[in-house]
């Protein structure tokens, strides 16, 4: 994407289909603009004015009528002239406006083309012009697509907040106190023979300690910002009649799965996204788990292995109005035991409405993940619902949350890394390691510098972008 990004581009800014508005969007850096504006519309635009009139087509006629309006380089989205056109949501018409744009691009002035290369947008390529223009940070960058995806009122609030700038501020607080005590080192370096000890008379210890203490909180808020926007993947196992089935509809409230008395009804993997004070969960229902020689449900089975093996978390699901039969409980032991020894296990005793008893049994008393409820009558999601939160990490959310990413975190951690390093060395003789330290204070700056783009591949530029939307 970055080799023609000087290109001037043009996309469709709006969400396929039909609709009441549609937006088509050029952007250009190029001295040439108003005379394109002037040719494809017939008239010039007043900076920031929407200007209602025909958008002409070839033929002397109109495509449409509409909005025009300019946003003249630097006071726009990205950051070059911008030119928007809001015409009717259909789209034939919108198709129509975009090949008339293009088809204006070519008419020349002077021998020359007015906009020449003007192309189709790629996927994210305005959003990443903005970011190339200095217009957003990375950060920001994709808090748009965050936004645009949001579908809880808490993940847009948090979104909202990433795109003005709130994790950013986080991220440029910790680059002052680090680039502070990088002036420090870099002193004692360059003035070896003063006698004044810098790093001592400037408490450089305590300046670390500071910086790490306000890197963690930084990382707990990234981490929670990270489970708003992806949520952990739940799959739910078990014996056969267990009523895993029975579970997921309860907790998407919708008959998504079938629930029969026969044991081994389910045989494919049922998906379902449930949202739990905003935070997406993703449930996974599974086939019953046991010895078969039917062949269709031998590879529901082994489905149910592949996700079990995949997933974050796992509920297992016991029948409680069995939980005194030996048989049942021995094969429910002996699948617990194939579980994969990473993955975090939730017990759920279901069916407590017929069970002979009212809490989990004896022999998983000591057992501090599990719940005990009935699918059936509702008893019991509640708890089941808070535990899981719990489970996953969630805390209750605050005005200051801010959405965030997996490879957030991981920077996050590989400045971590490099402040303890620097930590380890900072208190030990000193005087022997100081380029080791200015090193290691110097990856952590650098690190920091890849969640805001300060230091960031091209690769990685184009796997963020690339998974925007055309017409941003």
């Amino acid at each position: 994407m970055l080799t023609s990004h000087l290109d001037p581009i043009v996309a469709v800014a709006t969400a396929p289909g039909r609709g009441a508005v549609g937006i088509v969007r050029v952007s250009a850096a190029s001295t040439a603009f108003d005379a394109y504006v002037h040719a494809l519309l017939g008239k010039n635009l007043q900076p920031r004015v929407a200007t209602y009139g025909a958008f002409p087509s070839g033929d002397g006629g109109a495509i449409d009528h509409g909005l025009a309006i300019a946003f003249v380089a630097p006071h726009s989205y990205t950051g070059e002239s911008v030119l928007e056109l809001q015409a009717h949501g259909g789209p034939a018409v919108l198709q129509l406006l975009v090949q008339r744009c293009l088809e204006v691009a070519q008419h020349t002035t002077n021998g020359a083309a007015l906009l020449p290369n003007l192309r189709l947008a790629q996927p994210g390529e305005f959003t990443q012009r903005a970011f190339l223009n200095g217009k957003l940070d990375l950060a920001q960058a994709e808090a748009v697509a965050d936004l645009i995806d949001a579908s809880t009122e808490q993940a847009v609030r948090s979104a909202a907040r990433s795109l003005s700038g709130a994790f950013s501020n986080e991220v440029a607080q910790l680059r002052e106190l680090l680039v502070k005590l990088r002036m420090l080192v870099e002193a004692t370096l360059d003035f070896p023979e003063e006698e004044i000890d810098f790093l001592q008379q400037a408490d450089a210890s305590g300046q670390l300690a500071r910086l790490q203490a306000q890197l963690e909180r930084v990382m707990h808020q990234t981490q929670q910002g990270v489970l708003l926007r992806e949520g952990i993947s739940v799959v739910i196992a078990g014996q056969p009649n267990a009523g895993k089935s029975s579970l997921l509809n309860a907790l998407a409230g919708a008959e998504l799965a079938i629930v029969t008395p026969i044991a081994g009804t389910t045989r494919d993997v049922v998906q379902q996204t449930i949202q739990i004070n905003g935070v997406p969960l993703h449930i996974l229902d599974t086939a019953g788990l046991r010895d078969s020689s039917d062949a269709v449900e031998q590879i529901g089975i082994a489905k149910a292995w592949h996700e079990i093996e995949k997933a974050d978390a796992v509920l297992f699901v016991y029948d409680a109005s069995l939980a005194n039969d030996p048989p049942t409980q021995a094969a429910n032991a002996a699948l617990r035991a194939r579980l994969p020894s990473g993955v975090p296990v939730l017990s759920v005793w279901n069916k407590s409405d017929i069970a002979t008893q009212g809490k989990a049994p004896v022999a998983l008393s000591g057992e501090p993940t599990q719940v005990w409820l009935s699918a059936k009558t509702g008893d019991g999601l509640e708890q089941l619902r808070a535990t899981l939160l719990q489970w996953a990490g969630w805390d209750t959310p605050t005005e200051g949350l801010y959405m965030a990413r997996k490879r957030h975190v991981v920077a996050l951690q590989n400045v971590a890394v490099h402040l303890q390093a620097a930590s380890v060395l900072l208190n030990q003789h000193v005087g022997d390691h100081l380029d080791l330290l200015a090193e290691e204070l110097r990856m952590a700056q650098v690190s920091l510098g890849e969640l805001t783009g300060e230091f960031s591949a091209d690769d990685l530029l184009g796997e963020i972008f690339s998974r925007f939307c055309i017409g941003k």
